[in-house]
């Protein structure tokens, strides 16, 4: 905005115009704060309206034939999305499970998703999105904190993953998520932290669900916004600033095709809570025959997608038990937590409608998380389509019926 002045202008009139013309540009970026009231107070990012996505620029032709495999699950997709993909690298996003941040947007675009309790008994996931998001701006959020052992998983994706949260655990101790960042050498580079980016990366919605809900439960993002930003902010596409490759050093799954559908079982579910009388959290995974894959619910409702309002499925459920415990870091309430992820444990891996008997095996942290028969000792195949992570704490009784 360009403002004439004549030489014989008062001088408060001249501060009076130049105030005036800030307060109105302001207001034009940032939108009438006063009808959020108090909740704004404290924000990192303020949006004037929800923004969602503006749609995929790429167009998919629908009769290419799907045969290039994803290398996170050995999905099928068209060789237009695998061009598509090539050029980027793995988004690993915290997504919170609280009651009031249901339901989520953009876990039916992930191709793995892992959950554990973040804290309280209510549990969190880490999202990662490459090939089945490729195409499409998908929406994602609400997105929450860093916890050291999502970082343990994140740390499998080659170099430099573009690990997205809002804050972290950053008590002095053993579960100091932010410290150990810092340590890594992620920080500036591919730590995506919410408080060092902002927007329009990242905005506020608390008129999404159609509630009022808490501050916390109300930051988002998409998929586009965080491979734009990634590229021209932070230099990072499918290489770094060194030219090296995100996936130098990361470990694949092996995969198979399912199985022929009359040899599938008939109806099977599985359910467990993670913390004891913490029924909110509970969930339930139901096999379905004729898809193969598994239908969840959290709560004792459907888990659905807010973005299409789908039921939240995979293809691959697998139960690590690990062992669980307190931080003892003088967090309020002894509230953080900690996973023994490295190592080795028991699991359980269901697939094809069928129970398997497995161990997990996972050296330090940049190792990958090696899942074997544990009365063959063989590597497991998982089916084509998406793996779901299921940290529980050793001990945790899985309801099969």
């Amino acid at each position: 905005m360009i403002i004439r002045i004549k030489k014989d202008l008062n001088i408060k009139k001249v501060l009076l115009l130049a105030i005036v013309s800030y307060v109105v540009s302001l207001g034009l970026t940032l939108g009438i704060l006063s009808l959020n009231g108090a909740k704004n107070k404290g924000m990192q990012v303020i949006s004037p309206a929800t923004v969602t996505p503006a749609g995929s620029k790429f167009k998919i032709d629908p009769s290419i034939p799907k045969d290039q495999i994803c290398p996170l699950n050995g999905e099928k997709y068209t060789k237009q999305e695998k061009e598509i993909w090539l050029k980027r690298r793995p988004l690993l996003v915290m997504i919170e499970n609280h009651q009031d941040s249901r339901p989520q947007s953009g876990l039916s675009s992930s191709d793995i998703v892992y959950e554990a309790v973040a804290e309280g008994g209510i549990t969190r996931f880490m999202a990662v999105f490459y090939c089945g998001a490729s195409a499409e701006d998908t929406q994602l959020g609400p997105v929450r904190s860093a916890r050291t052992y999502y970082i343990d998983f994140a740390s499998e994706y080659g170099s430099k993953p573009i690990y997205v949260h809002v804050g972290g655990a950053n008590t002095p101790g053993p579960a100091n998520a932010l410290g150990q960042i810092e340590d890594y050498g992620w920080a500036g580079v591919n730590d995506f932290n919410q408080f060092s980016i902002g927007f329009p990366t990242f905005w506020r919605d608390y008129d999404r669900l159609g509630h009022e809900v808490a501050t916390e439960h109300t930051m988002y993002t998409t998929t586009e916004k965080l491979w734009a930003y990634a590229e021209k902010k932070r230099g990072l596409t499918n290489i770094d600033q060194e030219d090296v490759s995100w996936d130098k050093g990361f470990t694949p799954y092996s995969f198979k095709d399912d199985e022929k559908e009359d040899s599938r079982p008939g109806n099977f579910s599985l359910s467990f809570v993670f913390w004891e009388r913490y029924t909110d959290y509970g969930v339930v995974w139901k096999y379905d025959k004729t898809t193969n894959s598994y239908l969840r619910e959290n709560g004792g409702q459907i888990h659905k997608d807010r973005n299409n309002n789908n039921q939240l499925t995979a293809k691959n459920i697998v139960v690590l038990y690990m062992n669980e415990q307190n931080a003892n870091d003088g967090y309020a309430n002894n509230a953080h937590l900690l996973y023994k992820t490295k190592g080795a444990g028991t699991a359980k891996v269901y697939i094809d409608g069928k129970v398997i008997s497995a161990k997990w095996q996972k050296k330090d942290r940049l190792s990958h998380l090696l899942i074997t028969n544990a009365n063959t000792g063989e590597e497991l195949k998982f089916n084509r389509g998406r793996i779901w992570f299921e940290v529980l704490a050793t001990g945790t009784n899985v309801l099969e019926q």
